[in-house]
């Protein structure tokens, strides 16, 4: 098993862009035994041979993944429209498929379980009401099943998440951190981020990005340790945080994923602390 200091390192699954075979053998490669799994394949048509597939497999799942199916990423205002509970003509589904979610999670004996919540805006309160009610539905239902959702960091502030955390003040709530998004959303310094939300941190993308030059548009991502989270700094400050989770590389962009996912966890094991 591949380790970075005491943490696991893993991958995220849909970072791959292949079937479960095309995962496993992915993973051999890169000698993994930790992943970041994607669970929404297990909700559709073909979802029992999915999980049949995903358990035939010798994986360690540090977490399952939900994304919702209407989520547009061309631009920062596309995804704000469409993004995560907020959107009313969306929520009716995207509470049915995160329930799910979580009982495909509660079925793999997984604890956690990611995804992006959305825009959180404390400057409009009937939002951030109907925003604080709906991610509360879901906490509930997480937490009888045994699981814990985490909140994938970057659509907003630091500080801000903070706020929410701290008011709902949910035991099935916590984060997922991506340093990435912090830049590309620019929503301020990952490294300041972590120690914000250090205590609400469960688990950790390995990401890096260039931030914008133009405001309101999206940075740049690019493979780690080649952009503007300062990877040294970011794993010193994990230790410094006493960070006890896995680590699991994502890379959505660039034309060698794989090459560059083989880069980030040379460069991970490298880390002595």
């Amino acid at each position: 098993m591949l380790k970075c200091y005491h943490w696991p390192i893993g991958v995220c699954s849909w970072s791959l862009q292949m079937d479960v075979p095309g995962v496993a053998e992915a993973m051999k490669k890169l000698d993994l035994e930790h992943i970041h799994l994607a669970v929404r394949p297990a909700l559709e048509e073909s979802g029992a041979e999915y999980l049949r597939a995903v358990r035939e497999q010798n994986w360690t799942i540090t977490s399952c993944m939900i994304d919702f199916p209407q989520e547009d990423y061309s631009s920062l205002e596309a995804i704000k429209r469409t993004g995560g509970v907020g959107p009313d003509e969306y929520w009716p589904g995207n509470k049915e498929l995160v329930l799910k979610a979580i009982d495909a999670t509660a079925d793999l004996e997984v604890k956690y379980l990611s995804f992006h919540a959305g825009f959180l805006d404390h400057t409009k309160p009937a939002y951030a009401q109907k925003f604080y009610d709906r991610v509360g539905v879901l906490a509930d239902a997480a937490q009888l099943q045994g699981v814990v959702l985490l909140m994938e960091t970057g659509q907003e502030t630091a500080a801000d998440l903070r706020l929410f955390l701290e008011e709902l003040n949910h035991s099935a709530l916590a984060v997922n951190f991506d340093p990435a998004n912090m830049i590309l959303y620019d929503k301020g310094n990952p490294i300041e981020a972590m120690e914000i939300l250090a205590r609400w941190i469960k688990h950790i993308h390995i990401k890096d990005a260039h931030r914008t030059k133009t405001p309101g548009t999206w940075g740049a991502e690019v493979p780690w340790g080649a952009g503007q989270v300062n990877d040294q700094l970011f794993l010193h400050t994990l230790k410094k945080i006493n960070f006890a989770g896995a680590l699991a590389v994502e890379r959505e962009a660039g034309s060698d994923r794989l090459g560059d996912i083989k880069f980030a966890v040379e460069k991970l094991s490298d880390f002595s602390g």
